[in-house]
């Protein structure tokens, strides 16, 4: 496995150093750089175009989504990994509409964290449990089973089913469980998603889900 470049944005000085050390620790990752606010994070993707980058959402100068938001537009190849110790529903919303790979709360011990940079570095998704759980509530509250169609796209009834599941953080197996078809199908579904909707990751499908299940709630 390639090492794995890691940037680290948190404007708290202890808990930046604390989290540039403990993760550089590992073998399979390198941190190439730190910064203290939303600011510097976005120079920091341009100028050392790390793989992932650990995010801190409350920032001075420029606040974590908005830097999110930014880097990913100037650096898509950069994984952003939101890691706070915010876990609520307006804050897990504008940081994965922003752009956000995952999303863990600051309660994320080494090995929780470290399997996440690995996992968001092979451009999956990444929830924390509790976050898994605030999504789930929100899916609940929809009047529909699927999200609202986009006039652009024409997804079929199955279709809509498995982006709902994807937006509620579930993975392969648990869609195929829930809907009682094999996990080949599932595949096979959400590659027709993926090519219908120009998806290029979960975490794209994931946005687009949950941008309408926010659209959805609000009044």
């Amino acid at each position: 496995m390639n090492t794995i470049r890691l940037g680290v944005a948190d404007d708290q000085a202890t808990v930046r150093e604390a989290l540039a050390i403990m993760l550089d620790l590992d073998p399979d990752i390198e941190v190439v750089a730190t910064a203290t606010n939303g600011q510097e994070a976005t120079e920091l993707a341009a100028t050392h175009r790390p793989d992932v980058l650990l995010m801190d959402l409350n920032m001075p100068v420029l606040d974590g989504v908005e830097a999110t938001r930014r880097i990913r537009e100037t650096n898509p190849a950069t994984a952003i990994l939101v890691l706070t110790t915010f876990e609520d529903d307006a804050s897990i919303l504008a940081a994965l509409q922003a752009g956000a790979s995952g999303y863990l709360t600051k309660e994320a011990d080494r090995a929780t964290i470290l399997q996440a940079v690995r996992t968001a570095a092979q451009g999956q998704t990444v929830l924390a449990p509790a976050v898994q759980r605030r999504l789930l509530t929100l899916a609940s509250r929809q009047q529909s089973a699927a999200p609202p169609d986009d006039p652009q796209l024409s997804l079929t009834a199955r279709e809509r089913e498995i982006l709902q599941l994807i937006g509620e953080g579930l993975r392969n197996p648990e869609i195929a469980a829930r809907l009682v078809i094999s996990e080949a199908t599932v595949k096979t579904h959400i590659n027709n998603l993926f090519a219908k909707a120009g998806f290029h990751s979960r975490a794209d499908a994931v946005r687009y889900a949950l941008r309408f299940q926010n659209s959805a709630d609000t009044p």
